[in-house]
């Protein structure tokens, strides 16, 4: 099986003439008749991106989370940096390096949106140097946001202490990471950010815009259990929306509710379930399956029974980052 390094696409370049490897590879995109940044306009980039692949990242998951990646800078021009440690590498001490650039052009000739990618491969015994390496790779003045992916351990990704440290935002996703990832001691954890929470906007937008039509008295008054069923597929979005809802209503009132998480068997794989019992008659479900788009409010809080089809789904990976890293 060929290395991450080599299955992800780019030309293989020195390390040390990274630059202009860039630059001579825009210019003969340009004179090909290739759309590529002009000369004066720095490339009109807007963040550093480092996406770190783990040593737990197969090939075929590598291309999907570049893939992921080529889409989220084509919408926020970016100066990506690849990371692509090297689980076996037979005592070599040389990092390696590839180059690959997209510009796209919008509605006319000067709306360009140009994404250029830096891929580092690298084997333990040039760790200590990897750090200045990727600063040196990175455009200057400009927010840096790190994605660490498939990490095996907390305790080893908190040796990256220049990434953590540095960036705006660290981005992990909790349905693969390490148990603690969420609680570890990062260096800055008020910067952590789980892609896991961040696909879920679409369901945590639906079930607030359906609830804030009560007061919240009503809401809270009598209920006594609050309880999340998920499909098997959904294991880490079930926990963390039921983490949501005890943040929103852990507190209800004088009545301290009991959260639960169900695996449930009755649902579909990528199927949810939200359930608020009462003491008295009230009640309120919703269910939504992502696979078919499709879910169902049923709810009386003591004025009528309210039946509501709507919509269900689950951000794309690539607006998943975007709103993990801007909002």
């Amino acid at each position: 099986m060929p290395s991450i390094f080599n299955a992800l696409p780019g030309i293989e370049v020195p390390v040390s003439g990274i630059s202009k490897s860039l630059a001579e590879m825009w210019a003969s995109t340009a004179a090909g008749g290739g759309a590529a940044p002009a000369a004066d306009d720095a490339k009109a980039t807007q963040v550093n991106f480092v996406l770190h692949l783990g040593l737990q990242t197969k090939t075929d998951d590598a291309l999907v989370q570049f893939r992921t990646t080529l889409a989220f800078a084509k919408r926020y021009p970016s100066r990506v940096v690849v990371l692509c440690p090297l689980n076996d590498d037979a005592g070599a001490t040389e990092i390696k390096a590839k180059i690959y650039g997209e510009c796209d052009l919008g509605k006319s000739k000067s709306d360009k949106r140009c994404v250029e990618f830096v891929i580092l491969s690298y084997p333990r015994a040039a760790r200590p140097h990897l750090e200045n390496q990727v600063s040196i790779c990175l455009s200057t003045d400009l927010p840096l946001y790190y994605w660490a992916h498939r990490f095996t351990t907390s305790v080893k990704l908190a040796d990256y202490r220049y990434l953590l440290t540095q960036a705006k935002r660290i981005l992990i996703d909790s349905a693969i990471a390490p148990a603690d990832a969420m609680t570890f001691p990062w260096p800055r954890p008020e910067n952590v950010r789980d892609l896991v929470y961040a696909r879920l906007l679409p369901v945590r937008q639906s079930l607030g815009q359906f609830l804030s039509r009560y007061p919240m008295d009503v809401l809270c008054s009598g209920m006594n259990k609050v309880t999340v069923a998920h499909g098997s597929a959904e294991v880490a979005e079930g926990r963390v929306l039921l983490g949501w809802l005890k943040d929103r209503i852990g507190k209800c009132g004088e009545n301290r509710a009991e959260f639960l998480l169900d695996s449930s068997t009755n649902l579909a794989p990528t199927g949810f379930a939200v359930t608020f019992a009462y003491s008295g008659k009230k009640y309120f479900r919703w269910r939504g399956n992502v696979a078919d788009g499709h879910a169902q409010f049923e709810a009386d809080f003591g004025t009528g029974e309210t039946v509501l089809p709507a919509s269900v789904s689950l951000l794309p990976p690539e607006n998943a980052l975007s709103e993990a890293m801007f909002f």
